[in-house]
């Protein structure tokens, strides 16, 4: 095993480990149900949308929106829950994340989604939390899917990058347009209304 997919290995049980610990608990009623089934729904067809960039990444109009709404507004567990769940139908419904292996899966797809719903753990009480929370999901789904690309995709590296540097430039290139999109989106809406509206935890 070589130290890039030993790196990889181990950030990838860590994290579902981590994150199904914290998700232990959560209790799925009719509502809460039907909120994840809306979410999900909404971020796979914004993710079927995507905008290709000279680099070869691509950006989405808003698919980051909904699970981190869902995260803000209701209850962030939730939001990673449906996050794999988003994971696992994105492979079937959306071209462009069909895995090239079955590891894939787990280090990119079940990563990618989820760790939208971190955007919530803070809270949403006050700006400095919703944009830590946002800022620790972004960088999350980062680190998953630059991991993917050390692992799965070295094959594709420009011409003197090597594996990491092709991963790491290829992955900001769209993340830093796209997160910060996200982020000032995130907050300036009024997520107190929208929480009161739909019956989502106070924070």
């Amino acid at each position: 095993m070589t130290p890039s997919t030993m790196i990889t290995a181990v950030f990838t049980v860590a994290y579902l480990a981590v994150t199904a610990w914290l998700c232990r608990g959560l209790r799925l009623n009719t509502r809460s149900v039907c909120y994840g089934g809306l979410t999900c729904a909404a971020t796979l067809v914004l993710g079927s949308f995507l905008l290709y960039l000279p680099t070869g990444a691509a950006i989405s109009p808003g698919s980051w929106i909904p699970l981190m709404l869902l995260a803000l507004t209701y209850d962030w567990r939730l939001a990673c829950v449906t996050g794999w769940v988003t994971g696992i139908l994105a492979i079937f419904l959306i071209p462009a994340w069909a895995p090239v292996h079955w590891a894939q899966i787990f280090v990119e797809h079940l990563v990618a989604f989820s760790a939208l719903g971190y955007a919530g753990i803070f809270g949403s009480g006050k700006k400095w939390k919703v944009l830590c929370g946002v800022l620790l999901a972004i960088l999350l789904r980062f680190i998953g899917q630059m991991l993917s690309g050390v692992v799965f995709f070295s094959q594709n590296a420009w011409d003197g990058w090597g594996a990491w540097g092709y991963s790491i430039t290829y992955h900001l290139s769209c993340k830093i347009p796209e997160g910060t999109a996200t982020t000032l989106i995130m907050l300036a809406l009024p997520l107190k209304t929208i929480q009161n509206a739909i019956g989502g935890k106070q924070s």
